[in-house]
């Protein structure tokens, strides 16, 4: 019979190795020598005896002190002999493999469910940023029990049937399954005496009221994440996180185009070829806009730095001023001549009537 190898050359670190690197160590040959890694191979699954009986001694402070003085035979007498099949294995670091292949399912490592809700925008509060305060229902750790679910002056049991892990092992040939505790459904432990408030599931619904920090220039439809903020999860775990939906209600005087407005103000004729000084809507009250002389039909007037600020403080978009040339349906009689002189002037033709009807088929129609 050969002799056994040294336990801290068989998982590869020094004397001195603390917990940590010893538990990486182990993990990285587990990885290798996993039998569901190497169907068939009896070398593989010997070594993998050989790593984890190593781990089970060196990773325990009172083991290791005998092994260091005893050798070998020192952690027997406290059930260091080893591993007779690797199911053992698995139920002994069960921990270990679940984080390395998918399970467990301990209370502690679960997570809350994220939530979701929505807030309204005007266009104003995006150019400003704005804090806003909502209501929010969602499941919190009861407080009568804390958290666990059993009722007070007891606690949760470690479940028997899968050690605690939540997981147990079932092996078929040379292949291990791992499937969910059906004693405590993947929790790990089980309760003898629910908490009557909360019948064991260690949450009960309740509304709070929080405040939400809406960054100014944010778009229709953004969302925001307050880590945290979801339900709480079963056993102390991580809560899950809300997610704040963002609607900015349209306003009537303002196209958004990114951070850029648009909008349109009417222009005379006198104004467009004269120039003008008018009004204009902004998101902070009527400016004055100059129009220049000879200015066209469908021509702007871009007003820079007056859209909405850009998110992460990168300056504001534009006002662009879209002018709309209006010409009146009826006109005065003082007007109807200042506009033929106007024509005259520049040789154009006009209409001649004095009553400024349109000539054509209509007006014969009528005579």
């Amino acid at each position: 019979m050969s002799e056994k190898r040294d336990f801290y050359e068989i998982l590869g670190v020094g004397r001195d190795a603390d917990a940590a690197e010893l538990k990486r160590a182990y993990r990285k040959l587990a990885l290798e020598l996993h039998p569901d890694r190497n169907p068939g191979d009896k070398e593989a699954e010997a070594r993998f005896k050989d790593a984890s009986e190593a781990y089970q001694v060196l990773s325990d402070a009172e083991k290791r002190a005998l092994y260091d003085r005893f050798g070998h035979d020192g952690p027997r007498g406290m059930g260091g002999g080893g591993f007779s099949n690797v199911g053992d294995i698995f139920s002994a670091f069960g921990d270990i493999f679940g984080d390395m292949f998918g399970g467990g399912g301990s209370r502690a490592s679960m997570r809350g469910a994220d939530i979701e809700t929505h807030v309204e925008l005007t266009l104003a509060e995006v150019a400003k940023g704005a804090t806003k305060e909502i209501n929010v229902r969602r499941r919190v750790a009861c407080k009568d029990c804390s958290g666990s679910g059993a009722a007070a002056g007891t606690g949760r049991e470690r479940c028997q049937q899968c050690g605690g892990h939540g997981q147990v092992m079932h092996q078929q040939g040379f292949l291990m399954i791992q499937t969910t505790c059906p004693i405590c459904r993947g929790e790990g432990s089980i309760i003898r005496k629910p908490c009557p408030t909360c019948k064991g599931g260690g949450l009960v619904a309740a509304e709070e009221r929080l405040q939400v920090n809406i960054p100014a220039g944010v778009d229709d439809g953004s969302t925001l994440r307050m880590t945290g903020r979801g339900e709480a999860a079963p056993g102390n775990g991580h809560a899950g996180n809300l997610y704040v939906v963002l609607h900015v209600a349209a306003d009537p005087r303002f196209e958004r185009d990114g951070a850029d407005l648009h909008t349109q103000i009417p222009l005379s004729f006198p104004q467009a070829a004269l120039g003008a000084t008018l009004k204009a809507p902004s998101l902070d009250g009527e400016i004055d806009v100059t129009v220049p002389s000879g200015t066209q039909p469908g021509d702007t007037v871009s007003l820079r730095g007056k859209g909405l600020p850009r998110l992460q403080g990168r300056g504001s978009g534009d006002l662009v001023i879209h002018l709309k040339l209006v010409v009146p349906k009826s006109l005065s009689a003082e007007q109807i001549e200042s506009l033929r002189a106007f024509a005259q002037a520049g040789g154009a033709e006009v209409e001649t009537s004095s009553s400024g009807e349109r000539s054509g088929f209509w007006r014969k129609k009528r005579k």
